[in-house]
């Protein structure tokens, strides 16, 4: 029983040792300052989100709902090739990520961003929502944010620290990585679980500054959640079961486009 005691709390220092306290991105015009404590490595979050990754491409081409339509996928990547290139902004490493950018045929409406910049969006959020430009903008920069702020890895983080164990500890420190399937947490991170509220309205408010930066209409994140909230009516939208939408959060949107308005105003300028 002694040894027992001794081994757990010496697991409970070791994992305490791993936390770190970080600034994942700088705070931008809109001022996203928290600070996050992390108990998992970047590499090893960001490993697992490409297994993922490859999991979900893997079971969409096998499906026959992978990048079908090359007008679709070429729109979609231009897109995301304009909010990539205003992410250094926020953190100077991001645009020199192994950044993915895939299209899903499928009839949800939805679209995420995976640790370490693996991007999906359904067809479903193109097509039933009939979304512009700006309003494809305003989603995949939400999605994005998540990934600069490095909130799975946070989350996982999170899960992790809820049970004291050989496989926490393992994960944490880096030495057992194949001792718990980070893959599929990172899955479940993805599609299963609703982010926090705090999570949201941080990206929330990068996703529109960095829309604003990349030449695209801030204000179209407030119109996209109102088309977000007329689907729902009839049919919840999957997104909505991570991402909750409510009329406080759709005015904090309004405010939050109006600040970075000069923003873009200066980035269509340029354009």
């Amino acid at each position: 029983m002694r040894m027992r005691a001794a081994r757990r709390l010496f697991l409970v220092a070791a994992l305490l040792a791993a936390c770190q306290t970080v600034q994942t991105t700088s705070p931008g015009a809109v001022g996203v300052d928290r600070p996050q404590t992390m108990l998992v490595s970047a590499e090893t979050v960001n490993r697992g989100a490409a297994n993922a990754y490859r999991r979900v491409l893997e079971d969409a081409r096998r499906k026959g709902r992978l990048n079908n339509d090359p007008t679709q996928l070429a729109r979609v990547r231009e897109i995301a090739g304009r909010l990539i290139g205003q992410t250094g902004v926020f953190r100077p490493d991001a645009p020199g990520w192994r950044w993915e950018v895939n299209v899903i045929g499928s009839k949800e409406v939805n679209a995420w961003c995976m640790p370490g910049g693996k991007i999906a969006v359904y067809t479903g959020l193109i097509e039933r929502l009939q979304a512009t430009d700006d309003e494809l903008a305003a989603v995949m920069g939400h999605e994005i944010a998540h990934a600069l702020r490095e909130h799975g890895r946070e989350r996982a983080s999170q899960a992790l620290a809820q049970g004291i164990g050989l496989t926490v500890l393992g994960v944490a420190l880096g030495m057992s990585e194949a001792a718990m399937d980070l893959t599929q947490l990172v899955l479940d991170l993805t599609f299963n679980l609703p982010n926090s509220r705090t999570d949201e309205v941080e990206a929330d408010r990068i996703g529109v500054e960095l829309a604003a930066r990349a030449g695209y209409d801030p204000r179209a994140a407030v119109s996209l959640w109102e088309k977000m909230q007329r689907a729902a009516r009839a049919q919840p939208p999957e997104f909505l079961s991570t991402h909750p939408s409510h009329e406080t959060r759709i005015a904090e949107l309004r405010e939050v486009s109006q600040r970075v308005m000069p923003l873009y105003e200066a980035a269509r300028a340029k354009r």
